[in-house]
């Protein structure tokens, strides 16, 4: 299926590994013109590279931004004035008791996660309305709706991402112009492929053994029962990102695999 992104060009937030790099890779595959950023020169140029060499898509650029930094954000709005494609990818996550999240912990959970977000929208959604075309893709997460309790604050952040998506949709009501959120559910990142083998090794047992208890004791309501691939979640979000989904806007669309144990 062509998805008519040849031509269109996109900037993904936190693009050097993970849901991030496997976006960029699948809008590259279709043709579009792909911005990747991370917070290091040497890990984008890196990917650049990669990415070029396994699509074919020499349309591949790379900027330097940490999103905890707003002049960081500023730098890359004068580098980058225009997208036709903006997702806001990038995120922070720590699990850490409730009691114990200190205000600094949730300040940079919210400038990460949702300010990042709202900076670029801010900048690139009157330009889309204006041209009357465009598409903004918020990365959510399943922790929106399920809130986690090792990690409150960001659950927090993740739902504030669907009101923000939300409200840009309604304003981009009669135009050519969608918003939407994508929650993945638990994935195998880098971030967290990296995770269960430390907890493996800490624990002395087994990779799949860490896996197992994961879903029957933190999400024991997954269809899947395992986690999805980085590209599953892209999929979704590069056909989001294409001309063929104008009648989805203002969405909340899981990849989640069933965790979210109820019907909306």
């Amino acid at each position: 299926m062509d998805l008519q992104l040849k031509g269109k060009s996109a900037l993904v937030t936190g693009s050097t590994a993970g849901i991030g790099k496997a976006i960029a890779k699948g809008l590259a595959q279709e043709g579009a013109a792909v911005i990747i950023n991370g917070r290091k020169a040497d890990d984008i140029a890196k990917v650049v590279e990669e990415l070029k060499r396994e699509t074919g898509n020499d349309s591949i650029t790379g900027i330097v931004a940490d999103f905890a930094q707003k002049d960081h954000i500023d730098h890359l709005l004068k580098e980058i004035s225009d997208v036709d494609i903006l997702v806001n990818n990038v995120g922070i996550f720590n699990q850490v008791d409730f009691a114990d999240i200190t205000d600094d912990e949730w300040f940079e959970m919210f400038e990460v996660n949702v300010m990042s977000g709202v900076r670029l929208a801010r900048h690139y959604f009157p330009k889309m309305l204006k041209k009357n075309e465009g598409r903004i893709i918020f990365i959510s997460s399943e922790s929106a709706l399920n809130i986690p309790t090792e990690m409150v604050h960001y659950g927090f952040s993740k739902t504030a991402q669907l009101a923000i998506s939300r409200g840009l949709a309604r304003l981009s009501k009669g135009t050519n112009v969608t918003v939407n959120s994508v929650l993945p559910g638990p994935t195998m990142s880098r971030a967290n492929e990296k995770d269960l083998k430390a907890q493996a090794e800490k624990n002395d047992t087994s990779l799949d053994a860490v896996i197992e208890d994961f879903f029957e004791e933190r999400r024991p309501t997954s269809l899947i029962q395992r986690f999805a691939e980085t590209e599953e979640v892209a999929n979704m979000v590069v056909y989001v990102a294409s001309p063929l989904s104008a009648a989805t806007n203002g969405a909340a669309l899981r990849v989640d695999g069933g965790v979210a144990n109820y019907i909306i």
